[in-house]
């Protein structure tokens, strides 16, 4: 992991959105901000001259975000402790944020737990929800000092109601929603505001490639539904949460396209 000089994104050199000039706007984290739903929220909020701290692993992908957005890049694992310490240190010294937006985490496999791999479900709680628990934890203070600090966690509809083969994912997003409950339930007394964004089928480049490890596969899960939703339509959701007056706290936003009507209900058009 390489170091960033923080002010870098923010020199004459590098393009901002119009307007984005983050005179008074408000700052956030996101986290898994290297593709998927966390890349369009980062372009979202850049577009709404909101300063952002682009975090994610793969640093190269954070470059070419920051180049098109604006946004600072930190290159950082959210599951291990000292990489949690460098974003730390690196948002405080650019002045800190208000608002932490954890998306980053994933599924592994299918398998019914008869056949559940230990290696599966110990990746799907390390960055599901021990990753969002340890960078709450450490901008904790920071958002109380603040005043009217925000946490939003993206979770899943796979939080709220299970099926078969994905009692890994399940387990992960249930301690998720939970620790996101709870989490709110402790911080309204310090006016942070907790919102959850629930979201059911989100066509997204590698969310279900990396779960399921076959291209194939993955376009499988979207064939015949003529509209899933797109990282685009969950940032568009997440940006609007977070941007409401602070007072207003959308505790729990379930979305999911029209053609999922339940887990277990999906429209699909038969090829031809």
């Amino acid at each position: 992991m390489s170091d960033h000089d923080v002010s870098g994104p923010f020199d004459n050199e590098k393009p901002r959105p119009a307007g984005a000039d983050h005179t008074g706007a408000h700052a956030a984290v996101v986290t898994g901000a290297s593709t998927g739903i966390g890349a369009a929220a980062v372009r979202h909020l850049s577009q709404q001259g909101w300063r952002v701290f682009a975090v994610a692993r793969r640093a190269d992908r954070l470059e070419q975000l920051a180049h098109e957005t604006g946004a600072v890049p930190v290159a950082a694992d959210i599951t291990e402790d000292d990489d949690v310490v460098h974003l730390l240190s690196t948002v405080t010294e650019a002045g800190g944020v208000d608002t932490l937006i954890n998306i980053a985490g994933g599924a592994r496999g299918v398998d019914q737990l008869a056949e559940a791999k230990t290696e599966d479900w110990e990746w799907m709680y390390r960055v599901n929800v021990l990753g969002t628990m340890k960078v709450t934890r450490a901008f904790l203070p920071m958002l109380r000092a603040h005043g009217e600090g925000t946490v939003l966690n993206l979770t899943s509809t796979a939080g709220i109601v299970s099926y078969e083969g994905g009692s890994g994912y399940n387990a992960a997003k249930f301690a998720e929603r939970g620790m996101t409950q709870a989490l709110r339930l402790e911080e309204a007394e310090h006016n942070v505001r907790v919102i959850e964004v629930l979201p059911g089928m989100v066509h997204t480049e590698e969310f279900s490639l990396n779960r399921l490890g076959d291209a194939q596969a993955a376009d499988d899960v979207y064939a015949g539904v003529e509209k899933p939703l797109t990282a685009a339509d969950v940032a568009d959701i997440v940006g609007y949460a977070v941007s409401a007056p602070h007072h207003v706290n959308l505790d729990e936003i379930v979305v999911r396209p029209v053609a999922q009507a339940a887990a277990h209900k999906v429209i699909r058009t038969p090829r031809s």
